[in-house]
């Protein structure tokens, strides 16, 4: 019983412990439906792409006005790079994995947006030009139009939940 048990215990923390991949994104968009009763009009697993430096991600949603327009089909193809379309927004996840510190020159990047940014799983050192901060699952930033980078000194993939803004040029 005991044996049994303490098996249990441990493939449940493994569980925890064992990395999720970033193509395991569940995507659900609400909306509307013909009878006027809100419904998941969107209900799939989205697949991140290869992007530089080993990076995975995927854009879940991008809006390209604001106010805001409801949308009753999939968004995520009005996508135009990094930053979002003028006047627009993107969510999506972004999947670091380890650095190898040895090789890796951080990406750094500058973008007009301002980024709500979620540590959903891993570590990952946020790199900016006076300082580095150390990130761990949970922890959130606001980043507003700064020169940045992202660098995973772990030993497992982080995954970073974000929504760009576009902003204003900064003064």
């Amino acid at each position: 019983m005991i044996r049994k048990s303490a098996v249990c215990s441990t493939i449940a923390a493994l569980t925890f412990l064992v990395p999720v991949r970033a193509s395991d994104i569940r995507r659900v968009v609400t909306g509307v439906d013909a009878n006027s009763k809100s419904n998941a009009i969107l209900d799939s697993k989205i697949t991140l792409a290869p992007a530089p430096n080993d990076l995975n991600w995927a854009h879940l949603w991008v809006t390209d006005s604001y106010p805001l327009s409801i949308s009753a089909t999939d968004t995520k193809g009005k996508s135009v790079g990094v930053s979002p379309p003028e006047n627009g927004t993107q969510f999506g996840v972004v999947h670091i994995p380890p650095s190898d510190l040895a090789a890796a020159q951080p990406l750094w990047h500058q973008t007009r947006t301002v980024d709500y940014v979620v540590v959903m799983s891993g570590e990952i050192d946020l790199m900016l030009e006076a300082s580095v901060v150390h990130l761990k699952a949970g922890d959130t930033v606001v980043q507003q139009a700064t020169n940045h980078a992202w660098v995973n000194r772990g030993t497992v993939p982080c995954r970073l939940l974000f929504v760009l803004m576009d902003a204003k040029q900064p003064d």
